[in-house]
């Protein structure tokens, strides 16, 4: 069977991370600056990034960050600067933000396709390198989300490394299994919901992402033999024994997050060919959404 597009794009995060990381030193003056308040905006994938970096914004002190779906960012709410991700540039729902925002407030787009968003951006950072033929988004969400830790004061290096070693792994023996919840804190959570993500768009097979310390108030009740929980990121305590007690197989494993992303998604393309399906074009989806209204 010929490889898909989304294999290859999995295949090749290592590098873009450190293209992206490189990037990062030269556009450090349209990125949001420290103290200034931002929203970070995006849809599916690319606001699961947002998630995740207004977490690591904050935590590192640098200022109030929020991050919405493009169509629910509250109206009339002071921000200092609106920092957009988009792969296509098209996404109906970005455009329209971004456009009611040209001249109030600041906006910076981070876009495969620069071109799409320069009418209605003040300023754009161009990720075309880590563009993609998969309808899937894999390397460009993950190349933007190390540009902004790198723009953070994070190093990447050990993350590619770790990814690097992924790719030489066999993966897991989970092709048995019948549900995934993927869990994460802090950064990890927008991690957790976009693995997530991967195994519905791919495989069709139903899988749930939650802030860790909630998957006891609740979701743990579906936890049985055949299904799995897979952590993103630092332990804690006590969850690995309850979800063991349940019969469901746990998974963490202590590397980068991003690095552990980077073997869900591979897992979830190699549930989407045992199952018989093209994981690079996923049931009612395409490339980008554009709408009519």
């Amino acid at each position: 069977m010929a490889q898909s597009f989304v294999h290859a794009e999995i295949t090749s995060q290592p590098e873009c991370w450190r293209r992206a990381a490189v990037l990062a030193d030269s556009v450090q003056e349209e990125l949001p600056r420290a103290g200034e308040l931002v929203a970070a905006i995006g849809c599916g994938t690319s606001w699961f990034v947002a998630q995740s970096f207004a977490a690591l914004r904050e935590a590192s002190g640098l200022g109030v960050t929020d991050a919405f779906p493009a169509s629910e960012m509250p109206a009339g709410r002071r921000y200092d600067r609106v920092l957009a991700i988009t792969r296509s540039g098209t996404t109906t729902e970005v455009r329209q933000l971004l456009a009611s925002l040209r001249g109030k407030v600041p906006t910076t787009v981070l876009t495969a396709t620069p071109d799409a968003v320069r009418d209605v951006a003040d300023e754009v950072v161009d990720l075309s390198f880590c563009d993609e033929r998969s309808v899937v988004q894999t390397r460009f969400a993950t190349s933007t989300l190390a540009l902004l830790r790198t723009h953070l004061g994070q190093s990447l290096a050990g993350a590619a490394d770790q990814a690097e070693a992924v790719l030489r792994e066999r993966l897991p023996n989970l092709l048995e299994a019948n549900q995934f919840t993927f869990l994460g804190t802090g950064w990890t959570v927008g991690l957790a919901h976009e693995a997530a993500l991967k195994f519905r768009e791919a495989t069709g097979i139903w899988a749930e992402s939650y802030p860790a310390l909630e998957y006891r108030h609740g979701p743990i009740s579906i936890a049985e033999p055949g299904r799995v929980t897979w952590l993103l990121g630092a332990a804690l305590t006590d969850l690995e024994a309850d979800v063991r007690r349940t019969g469901a197989t746990f998974v963490r494993h202590a590397i980068d997050p991003m690095a552990d992303l980077v073997r869900a998604q591979l897992l979830a393309v190699r549930l989407a060919r045992r199952r018989g399906l093209d994981p690079d074009a996923p049931r009612h989806l395409s490339r980008s959404v554009v709408l009519d209204r």
